[in-house]
């Protein structure tokens, strides 16, 4: 069945709710684990089916946000979400509670019941309005983003259709479509601030009526943290400042130097890698989805039945249209065993990381779809991004069938925005902890922070006010996880930081490290992050000495490799 014919109708969810209490209450008065078992068997059915339909809205409703059905069922999934949520929360408690607890660890393992913990102390009927009003307010945030109309060259262009002119070679061009862009921003400045303003008071308040003294506890239980803390991040963050900022400033005092371009970069400048452009895929969307198809074909025989599949139900949604939602994800259809890739193509080189990237998640989702329970088929974030991260990496071989003449350049580019990508991910992070330590500050103050950061994590670029919005420290605005996931971009960062291990192990024998990428992704959601990485033999990110360790190795990969030298392809031959 293809996604576009997979019916949708709205679930009766008081019923719903009346057969989740149901099962709750018999899950309490199970004489035994056979019975036990039996109802949690029946309730994760029941969950999978509601996931299945929800998700079905969902995926319409951001393909289309002018749509006014699937605009209304968004609607109503976000109030009612929060209400079946204290239904949910009831049976957590019971599983928590059962007798049979040891059974169910011993069967399905203990991760079940640590998340199930998170679960609990994440949840109250007290935060079930909190909740709804939670998600009304980032669903009108996307709304907004979704609907820019950008005025540029004599056209109208959404925000992702701006990317190509912001990338532009010509110097004047460039600026000219980020002062443009910035200035949608800036014209709805007053929504943006007050937005989030809400949603951080917001939130706020629901981890004081859960009895915490702040946001960040509850933000932490909400992405299940279930294997580290503030602390580890702490330390990983000491880490990054001292390892990889320096490395990732001599990467674009070369590209300044490259581009005959002044140092400190204005935020337009570090947009551009090259002097003749930046890499960009060759031919249509459809000829990249092709390219893809070869690369999974080759890749392995599970990845080849995976991304055929994918293709033939038509599960990938990737032109930038009118009205469709900013950014791209990664989905699962538990009903159907087959996950969904939403993305947004505007013919840069970031089309072909959606053909690696969000189809590393779905492919970890495709091979764990049978997993029991729902809860155990993805990991944590952190770990989910391991999945993504990496399988950018394993297409490396297959490059040029994207990039063509630009390959040289996407491979060098490709891993310096890696080494430069984790400082900004972890300034998000940091920044986020800030905000929710200090929620009464005012915009301007958030606005000071973020600027006073920039100059921490990315000295390299210059601060002059040439671009207003960008120089005035509100660019975080743009980064849409800090409105709608709280506390959800260092898992970027660990997970990248495993990534540049995978790059490393791919460098000196590419079977070995697929066999250790298998490894780890067939866990699926069966233990935590640190657990996940140990049982495939990888070492955790939050050791010191791996960032320092793969700073330095790609670091030289790249002083070798500089673009005009000429790159050597023996140590990446296919054998395909």
């Amino acid at each position: 069945m293809k996604f576009r014919d997979m019916p949708y109708s709205r679930p009766d969810l008081e019923a719903v709710k009346q057969e989740l209490a149901g099962m709750t209450e018999e899950l309490k008065a199970a004489a035994d684990y056979e019975c036990a078992k039996s109802v949690f068997l029946r309730k994760d059915r029941l969950e999978r089916q509601i996931t299945t339909v929800s998700t079905i809205a969902s995926i319409r409703h951001s393909i289309d946000t002018r749509d006014e059905f699937y605009d209304g069922e968004a609607k109503f999934w976000n109030e009612k979400m929060p209400e079946l949520q204290e239904y949910l929360n009831e049976w957590t408690e019971a599983l928590l509670d059962s007798p049979f607890r040891s059974d169910f660890e011993k069967e399905y393992g203990s991760v079940v019941f640590i998340n199930a913990e998170l679960d609990k102390k994440s949840f109250s009927k007290e935060i079930i309005p909190d909740m709804q009003k939670e998600n009304n307010l980032v669903r009108e945030y996307e709304k907004l983003l979704a609907s820019a109309q950008i005025p540029f060259e004599g056209g109208v262009y959404t925000l992702s259709q701006m990317t190509p002119f912001k990338n532009d070679p010509d110097d004047a061009r460039r600026l000219a479509a980020w002062k443009a862009e910035g200035q949608w921003y800036k014209d709805n400045q007053d929504k943006l601030d007050r937005y989030y303003d809400e949603l951080v008071h917001l939130r706020d308040g629901m981890g004081k009526k859960l009895g915490l003294s702040r946001y960040t506890k509850l933000g932490y239980y909400r992405m299940t943290r279930n294997c580290y803390d503030e602390h580890d991040i702490d330390k990983f963050r000491e880490a990054v400042r001292e390892y990889l900022v320096p490395i990732a400033d001599r990467i674009r005092r070369k590209q300044a130097e490259r581009n005959g371009m002044e140092y400190p970069l204005s935020f337009s400048d570090m947009q551009l890698e090259f002097r003749d452009g930046n890499p960009k895929p060759v031919g249509t969307a459809e000829d990249i989805l092709n390219a893809g198809s070869v690369f999974y074909d080759e890749l392995s025989p599970e990845t080849s039945e995976f991304f055929r599949k994918m293709r033939d139900m038509e599960l990938l949604d990737v032109l930038s249209t009118e009205g469709k939602e900013g950014g791209g994800y990664c989905t699962g259809l538990p009903d159907y065993g087959v996950p969904f890739i939403f993305a947004n193509f505007n013919g840069t080189q970031g089309d072909v990381e959606v053909v690696t990237h969000e189809a590393g998640h779905a492919f970890a989702e495709y091979i764990n779809e049978s997993r029991v329970p729902l809860s155990t088929v993805w990991p944590s974030m952190e770990s989910c991004e391991v999945h993504s991260m990496s399988m950018e990496f394993f297409a490396w071989p297959w490059a040029e069938k994207f990039f063509g003449d630009d390959t040289e350049k996407y491979l060098y580019s490709h891993l310096a925005s890696a080494l430069t990508f984790i400082p900004y991910g972890t300034m998000v992070d940091h920044f986020q902890h800030i905000v929710y330590e200090k929620p009464d500050m005012t915009p301007k103050e958030r606005h000071g922070v973020w600027k006073e950061l920039l100059g921490i994590y990315m000295p390299w670029v210059r601060l002059d006010g040439e671009i207003p919005f960008y120089a005035e420290g509100e660019g975080w605005q743009r980064q849409h996880h800090i409105y709608s996931f709280p506390f959800y971009y260092i898992d970027y960062c660990l997970a990248q930081t495993v990534s540049l291990m995978f790059w490393d192990m791919i460098m000196k024998d590419r079977k070995n490290a697929w066999d250790t990428y298998m490894a780890y992704t067939k866990q699926g959601g069966s233990r935590v992050f640190t657990e996940l990485l140990e049982n495939a033999g990888l070492r955790s990110p939050f050791d010191r000495e791996v960032m320092k360790e793969v700073c330095a190795d790609a670091g030289k990969w790249l002083d070798e490799h500089e673009i005009e030298q000429q790159f050597d392809y023996c140590m990446m031959s296919c054998t395909h």
